[in-house]
C-alpha cells in the first residue's frame, strides 16, 4: 500500500463491525436460556439490568468477583476445542463468590481477539452459558473486542465478572473459625484452571508431549486431561448453607493450599492438613514426577485434587459430609484447625 492509499472502512484495518453484529445474533438464544427472574434487559443494550426485588434477603449485600482462565487458553487453542473453556471462566468467578456465603445472580464476560472468528467465539459463549446454567446465574451482558496488532491471529483472551447476593448477617468470612474445627475437602475435577504455565512446561517442553498423545498413567490424552472443566460448587454450597452453618470456605485456586487457606484463618489458628486423607488424581503425581517438583511446591501451585474446603464445627462433620455427597460431591475429612505455631498458617503433615 502506497502513502496515497487510505483505509475507507474499519474492516480494512482489521475490525469488522458486521461480523460483531452477526455474533451477537448468534449467541442471543444461548444467553436468553440462562436468564432467570430478575433479568430486565436483553442482549445488545448498553448495560445489563438486574432487579433484586425477588431476592428475599433481610440485609442484602452484593458480592462480586472477577477472574480469567490463564494459560489454559493455550491448550484450548492447541486442541482447537473451545466449548468448555467458558465453563472454567464462570467457575473461577462464581466459586469465589460462593465462599462468602453468597448466591451468584448474574455474570458478564469479556472476549478479546485479533479478529473475531464466529464459530470459535460461539463455542466459547456456549461454554459460558453452560457454566452459568451450572451456577444458577444469568448471563446478562459482555464485551467482544477485536484488537488486531495486540493479539496474534487465532488468539483470544477471556475475563469474567460475577455478582452475587447474601444476607449481611450470614456472610462467611472465617471469623467464626475456632481451634478444634474440622476441615472437609471437596474433590476437584483435575487441575481446574491453575498452574497451567508449569503443567504446560512439563507436558510440552520437558516431556515433549502433544495434546493428542495418550498417557497411560492418566488413562486419556494430554489434551483431554488439561481441558477438563473446572468444577462449579455453587449448587452444593448454596443449598447446604440453607441447612448448616459453615465457619469458613476456601476456593483452592492460584496459590493452592498454602496461600489460600490463610486468607480465612483468624489469628491464633493454623490449618493442619493430612496429605493421604484423600485420593490425589494421577495428573498431579505425573507432574510432580516428570517435573521433579517438590511436594510443598505442588501444594502451593496446584489443588492436588481438592477444589473447595469447608471448615466446620466437629459436630457438623457427619451431617455435612452426607449433605455434600447427596449433591454429588466427593467429600473427605482432610484436617483440623489447631492453635497456631509461630510463622505458620498451614501445616501439611509430613511436609512441614
Amino acid at each position: 500500500m502506497t502513502s496515497e492509499q487510505v483505509f475507507r472502512k474499519y474492516s480494512e484495518a482489521g475490525v469488522d463491525i458486521d461480523r460483531g453484529n452477526a455474533f451477537v445474533e448468534r449467541i442471543k438464544p444461548l444467553v436468553a436460556a440462562t436468564h432467570k427472574r430478575g433479568v430486565l434487559s436483553d442482549l445488545g443494550g448498553f448495560s445489563g439490568l438486574f432487579s433484586l426485588s425477588g431476592e428475599h434477603v433481610n440485609n442484602p449485600v452484593l458480592v462480586s468477583s472477577t477472574d480469567g482462565v490463564g494459560t489454559k487458553l493455550a491448550v484450548a487453542k492447541l486442541m482447537n476445542r473451545h466449548d468448555t473453556i467458558g465453563i472454567d471462566l464462570v467457575a473461577m468467578c462464581v466459586n469465589d463468590v460462593v465462599v462468602c456465603g453468597a448466591k451468584p445472580l448474574f455474570f458478564l464476560d469479556y472476549f478479546a481477539s485479533s479478529a473475531l472468528e464466529l464459530d470459535q467465539a460461539t463455542e466459547v459463549l456456549r461454554g459460558i452459558a453452560e457454566g452459568c446454567r451450572q451456577a444458577g446465574c444469568s448471563l446478562i451482558g459482555g464485551e467482544t473486542a477485536e484488537m488486531p496488532g495486540l493479539y496474534q491471529p487465532g488468539d483470544y483472551d477471556l475475563a469474567g465478572f460475577a455478582v452475587g447476593i447474601c444476607d449481611r448477617d450470614m456472610i462467611i468470612d472465617g471469623s467464626d473459625i475456632r481451634v478444634g474445627n474440622k476441615i472437609i475437602g471437596l474433590a476437584s475435577s483435575g487441575l481446574h484452571s491453575n498452574g497451567y504455565s508449569l503443567a504446560r512446561k512439563i507436558f510440552f517442553e520437558t516431556e515433549g508431549r502433544k495434546v493428542d498423545d495418550y498417557v497411560a498413567e492418566l488413562g486419556r490424552t494430554v489434551g483431554e486431561e488439561l481441558l477438563t472443566p473446572t468444577r462449579i460448587y455453587v449448587e452444593t454450597l448454596v443449598n447446604t448453607l440453607r441447612r448448616h452453618r459453615i465457619n469458613g470456605l476456601v476456593h483452592i485456586t492460584g496459590g493452592g493450599f498454602l496461600d489460600n487457606i490463610p486468607r480465612v484463618l483468624p489469628t491464633g489458628c493454623v490449618a493442619q492438613i493430612e496429605p493421604g486423607s484423600w485420593p490425589v488424581p494421577p495428573v498431579f503425581g505425573y507432574l510432580q514426577d516428570k517435573g521433579q517438583v517438590s511436594p510443598l511446591e505442588m501444594y502451593r501451585t496446584f489443588n492436588m485434587g481438592i477444589g473447595m474446603i469447608a471448615i466446620v464445627g466437629a459436630r457438623e462433620v457427619e451431617d455435612l459430609m452426607q449433605q455434600f455427597e447427596a449433591f454429588g460431591e466427593k467429600a473427605y475429612l482432610i484436617g483440623e484447625i489447631r492453635a497456631a505455631s509461630p510463622g505458620k498458617a498451614v501445616c501439611m503433615s509430613g511436609l512441614c
